[in-house]
């Protein structure tokens, strides 16, 4: 079985690359070189004939979704937008995954190696029967969750601990420890602080605006 070749369609340059390096480091995968701007899908399409697209939403030239009504590949959807009408209508038209941005680089990888295992259920020699369609869909919406889970929760176990070992500590401080983006540094603790794991306060200091800062809740 070739590689699958992924076309990767975002406009912010640093995450495109990002995206690049996740897709290659799946044994089976290829990243084609990236596409930043609308207009220019069509022209990759025809050229590099991509099997999987990864597609934002938020174009300056409009809606990442309407590629995947003009194009007839399948489609992963990774975008920050967190509306359900944005993606009720990503699954209407056809997105096999919605990954919402930032996450961890294990959930995409996790997801394309379900593609891939989708991809050898329907590519299998034979007609296909009900049982052979429903192991495909399951290889796509379920496989991998276990290590995604498993990615997350190793995540925010180092988020808790560097909080721990810190006392009173800020975004930016969690993140440095633990080796990740601001954002999501941010996320895993505004999930620690809803479950009451955390707490959330205000740290003054002698100019400038209050910090937000978490601590173990005693």
């Amino acid at each position: 079985m070739n590689d699958v070749k992924v076309l990767i369609i975002d406009d912010d340059f640093h995450v495109a690359a990002l995206h690049v390096g996740y897709v290659n480091a799946v044994p089976g995968f290829t990243a084609l070189p990236p596409v930043h701007d609308l207009r220019a899908v069509a022209a990759a399409v025809e050229e590099h004939a991509p099997d999987l697209m990864l597609v934002d939403v938020y174009f300056p030239q409009g809606s990442g979704l309407d590629v995947l009504r003009a194009v007839d590949v399948d489609a992963f959807v990774l975008s920050a937008a967190s509306e359900r009408a944005t993606v009720a209508a990503a699954f209407r038209r056809g997105a096999l995954a919605y990954l919402l941005k930032p996450f961890e680089p294990e959930v995409l990888m996790g997801r394309l190696r379900a593609y891939a295992r989708y991809r050898r259920q329907l590519d299998a020699p034979g007609s296909l029967t009900q049982a052979s369609i429903d192991r495909a869909r399951r290889a796509m919406t379920g496989a991998d969750d276990a290590a995604v889970t498993s990615a997350a929760s190793a995540t925010e176990s180092a988020v808790a601990a560097a909080v721990a070992e810190g006392g009173e500590v800020t975004v930016m401080e969690v993140a440095r420890a633990v080796g990740i983006s601001r954002a999501t540094a941010q996320r895993y603790l505004s999930q620690l602080v809803q479950r009451g794991t955390l707490r959330l306060e205000l740290r003054y200091g002698t100019r400038g605006r209050p910090e937000h800062c978490y601590a173990v809740r005693g």
